[in-house]
């Protein structure tokens, strides 16, 4: 029994641990429409996010950060497909940036450098990303028309845009 008291501290503290990442993947999961959060586009504009995904397609929202290699390479791979995409289901591509109040300042510059035709949000505080459960970049979210969250992806390997391309075909039957 003194065993037992004496790691009860413990105990509680990764009981509440475990409840709280339950409930992060639990809400992550429970997640069906894209939730309202103010970010800023890279000339400083207000955008509110729920309001991105109305128009008359599906929406893209890529969570990606300057750092990460597999965000990058995924986001270049799409510039060359895109046009089609666009053509064919009338998506339109989000790119949100998580880099942080230290490395915001790197994402212009890439994006620039890049010619990424798409439109690009900075989240540095994660709020966006939060709200949509997103724990690890890249992770991929395909928007229907309506706003309902109806296919996510996490993580990129070359050829994932062939399934991501099969999902948007779905969406413009």
């Amino acid at each position: 029994m003194t065993i037992m008291k004496q790691h009860l501290p413990f105990l509680r503290t990764a009981f509440a641990v475990t409840a709280f990442l339950m409930a992060g993947v639990l809400s992550a999961d429970a997640q069906q429409t894209v939730p309202s959060v103010e970010l800023t586009d890279l000339d400083g504009k207000t955008v509110d996010t729920g309001e991105l995904w109305q128009h008359d397609g599906p929406t893209l929202f890529c969570f990606w950060a300057t750092w990460c290699s597999p965000c990058k390479r995924e986001l270049n791979n799409y510039l060359e497909l895109y046009p089609d995409w666009q053509d064919e289901t009338g998506v339109e591509l989000v790119a949100v940036s998580i880099d942080d109040q230290r490395s915001k300042n790197r994402v212009a510059p890439y994006v620039n450098s890049a010619m990424w035709d798409y439109t690009v949000l900075l989240d540095p505080n994660s709020d966006f990303a939060r709200a949509m459960g997103v724990i690890n970049v890249p992770h991929t979210f395909l928007v229907d028309a309506s706003g309902q969250i109806v296919w996510q992806h996490n993580n990129y390997a070359d050829g994932d845009e062939e399934e991501l391309y099969e999902e948007l075909l779905k969406l413009a039957e």
